[in-house]
């Protein structure tokens, strides 16, 4: 079954490159980003350089890559297509957020919503990061735009699509950089929420309150 074993395939790629991102994510933050090594990281993962190289092509991936350009186009997908462009990308965005941050049991933040705040201080405060971190945003803006599905064939809907996504992408760093700043402590989703009122206006999320 050649349909199952593609699937296998795909799900260990993807625990091994959630345990080496992990383990990436924790040496940078307890030895710093230019002290630890993908060497360093290879054994604490278990597995050899190689193979780390597989997944993460580059240092700066260990830290960058993620899922939520997929997070964000599945919202985007299940979402009501007549709105604006701004209001579709923005609902999205918060909805993502939400998802990927919302209250463990017991209050707090989920696993993925502290993996999020521990890889946001890398980014932040290590230069080579900083700079990487604009593809990153490159590659969730084209996600976006492919899911609007806005500018197929047409240049004007496409420009359009990747202004409306460049703009929501710059509210949503602003309110990335405060959840940071105040240790996770702020709701994420509440925060794109209000970066995205301050840009666009109160209608921005279809009247939802931000």
């Amino acid at each position: 079954m050649p349909d199952q074993h593609s699937t296998l395939r795909a799900q260990r790629r993807s625990e091994t490159q959630r345990v080496i991102q992990a383990h990436a994510v924790r040496l940078f933050s307890e030895r710093g980003y230019d002290a630890t090594t993908v060497t360093d990281i290879a054994a604490a993962a278990g597995v050899s350089p190689m193979t780390v190289y597989r997944h993460f092509p580059t240092k700066e991936d260990l830290v960058l890559i993620d899922q939520h350009g997929r997070l964000v186009a599945e919202q985007i997908l299940a979402g009501p297509a007549g709105q604006p462009l701004v209001g579709r990308i923005g609902r999205a965005l918060v909805d993502s957020a939400a998802a990927l941050t919302g209250d463990a049991e017991g209050g707090g933040l989920t696993a993925e919503g502290r993996f999020l705040l521990a890889r946001l201080r890398l980014m932040i405060s290590t230069p080579a990061l900083r700079a990487k971190h604009l593809d990153n945003n490159y590659a969730l803006q084209q996600a976006i735009v492919g899911a609007l599905g806005d500018g197929a064939g047409d240049p004007e809907a496409a420009f359009q699509a990747q202004a409306a996504a460049s703009a929501c992408l710059a509210a949503m760093h602003t309110a990335l950089v405060r959840w940071t700043e105040d240790g996770g402590q702020s709701e994420l989703s509440e925060l794109i929420a209000r970066a995205l009122v301050a840009a666009f206006g109160e209608d921005v999320l279809g009247g939802a309150e931000a």
